[in-house]
């Protein structure tokens, strides 16, 4: 089962969105809609609405009136903590009702209005954002009937672009006709929301040819939501972001490598199956190529990304052993050593122009160890100098 988590601004468009992914098939979970379900007539839900709020938020046929309940809470921060407090574990719980009777293979679409306000993205195996300019938005409202000052006021008491994009792994511009954003789904779920969920229920991950590319400004962030994810699988446990996607200014193939520290490798297998079903399977256990010490000591457990437009291989090792600690020393010594970093770069570049045939990157690796070699005396040598400013 794939989950996806779909957000957007008020007026942005996000039902038109939902509408189509549900016509490819997916299930599509309307967290609106499930909000009016637990406090419909009879629920207790309503009747916790009623004793918190008053009477006067029912009409004469016992419906909750939302425009009046609107009007009690929007500018009261403490009645909607109140109201939220009634509701949010109600809709939680049914949300987990209709996602558990999803079946297997599904794409579970759900619908979230305040996705980003209520730090919901790293439960999800993808985020989609939707926007549209925020004068696109304020017309779309003012034609559903809100007063224009009224549409404005509520577009800016939501998260702003700038938290949104740091959340978003596809981010859909609305701003168009419908037919616009409409193709953009189409191709959206084909490519990636389809094979995404083929891979995380057949236990897959993604890989390709060393194709090394220019330095992405936007790697950072992709790499804090994918760690998020990872976080939330591993709890406490500690995350870095490592390898050449985690160097500013270094060419890379486009992978974002981590590494989770464990106490032991015992450990790292009982993480095995919450990190797959999270979207990153298992490829066994592997040993890191010794640099110093004792090969065992080398050995880690290897995970990679199931989504096909983000690789990800995330490394388990035990946090303070050689490898770790090897994988920490080497990424810090290219950022801070500009000579390294040139020398590097240039190699990547020559070697991936060589082996782009190479499916899975393995001639490539091997091309590049003698230089590996060579940089780890290099690198102990910077460290026993004293050069860590």
């Amino acid at each position: 089962m794939l989950r996806v988590g779909l957000s957007g601004g008020i007026g942005s468009g996000k039902s038109t969105v939902a509408g189509r992914l549900a016509e490819h098939g997916a299930v599509v979970v309307d967290a609106d809609l499930l909000a009016r379900e637990v406090v419909a007539p009879g629920t207790a839900g309503l009747a916790e609405v009623v004793a918190a709020f008053g009477g006067d938020v029912v009409d004469s046929d016992g419906v909750l009136d939302r425009g009046a309940l609107a009007a009690r809470v929007f500018s009261d921060d403490s009645a909607r903590a109140t109201l939220n407090g009634i509701t949010h574990p109600r809709i939680a719980a049914r949300t987990a009702e209709v996602i558990a009777a999803a079946p297997a293979d599904a794409v579970v679409v759900h619908d979230v209005p305040l996705l980003v306000e209520n730090g919901l993205a790293p439960m999800y195996h993808l985020v989609l954002i939707v926007d549209a300019a925020p004068d696109v938005r304020v017309e779309r409202l003012v034609g559903r009937g809100l007063a224009e000052e009224d549409a404005r006021r509520r577009i800016a008491k939501q998260a702003s672009d700038a938290e949104r994009r740091a959340v978003a792994d596809v981010w859909l511009d609305n701003s168009g006709t419908p037919d616009r954003v409409l193709s953009v789904v189409d191709e959206l779920w084909a490519d990636r929301l389809v094979p995404y969920e083929a891979n995380i229920r057949l236990g897959r991950y993604a890989s390709g040819p060393p194709k090394v590319v220019p330095y992405d400004p936007t790697w950072p962030e992709q790499a804090a939501r994918v760690a998020a994810r990872i976080s939330l699988v591993a709890g406490d446990r500690r995350i870095e972001h490592i390898g050449s996607t985690s160097v500013p200014g270094l060419a890379a193939k486009d992978v974002l490598d981590f590494q989770l520290g464990v106490s032991s490798l015992e450990e790292a297998d009982s993480l095995a199956p919450a990190l797959a079903a999270a979207g990153f399977p298992n490829c066994g256990p592997l040993t890191d190529t010794a640099r110093h010490g004792e090969l065992a000591e080398w050995t880690k457990r290897v995970h990679a990304g199931a989504d096909p437009k983000r690789r990800v291989h995330l490394h388990v090792r035990v946090e303070g052993g050689p490898g770790w600690e090897w994988a920490l020393r080497f990424r810090d010594w290219l950022r801070r050593d500009a000579v390294a970093r040139q020398e590097y770069r240039d190699l990547k570049l020559d070697l991936a122009r060589q082996h782009a045939g190479d499916a899975h990157g393995q001639a490539y690796n091997q091309a590049k160890e003698p230089w590996m070699v060579a940089a780890t005396a290099r690198m102990d040598a910077f460290y026993r100098d004293g050069q860590t400013s």
